[in-house]
């Protein structure tokens, strides 16, 4: 099983951005995390990161060939407004998990809607890098219900 995980906007400043929302942890570190949780699960993850929407639509177009068996995506702020990432991850053919470290529906009212849920598998949000691993997990017991 092999999953994209994406990082969205400003995750290469964590650590530096606001640690009572956004935890401790740098990307690196959250990259590192992700990679020991993958290997216990026996799961191939490819790590990206980017501030540019055309960027992020571009490599969720790039899962169409068949190489990705899922998507763990924190689109960072584009959550709340991407009608263009939305509309890439609709026409996927395999599952996607939205995922944030703080939670949304308890900060400003701006953030509270996400347009990329809809077309989600789901969204995991408020567990810091927590969520990450428990969309790890979801993905693991997809494919042992398989």
């Amino acid at each position: 099983m092999k999953i994209l995980v994406i990082h969205g906007p400003n995750m290469n400043l964590l650590g530096k951005r606001d640690k009572t929302i956004y935890g401790e942890f740098t990307l690196e570190e959250i990259n590192y995390i992700i990679r020991l949780k993958s290997n216990k699960l026996n799961i191939e993850v490819e790590l990206f990161q980017s501030n540019h929407e055309g960027e992020i639509i571009d490599k969720l177009h790039r899962t169409f060939d068949g190489n990705y068996d899922g998507v763990i995506i924190n689109p960072g702020g584009y959550t709340h407004y991407s009608i263009s990432i939305r509309d890439a991850i609709e026409v996927l053919n395999i599952p996607v998990i939205e995922v944030h470290l703080s939670n949304i529906f308890k900060r400003e009212g701006f953030r509270e809607k996400s347009v990329i849920a809809p077309v989600c598998k789901g969204q995991i949000s408020g567990f810091g890098v927590y969520s990450y691993l428990l969309a790890l997990q979801a993905f693991s017991i997809m494919k042992e219900s398989d």
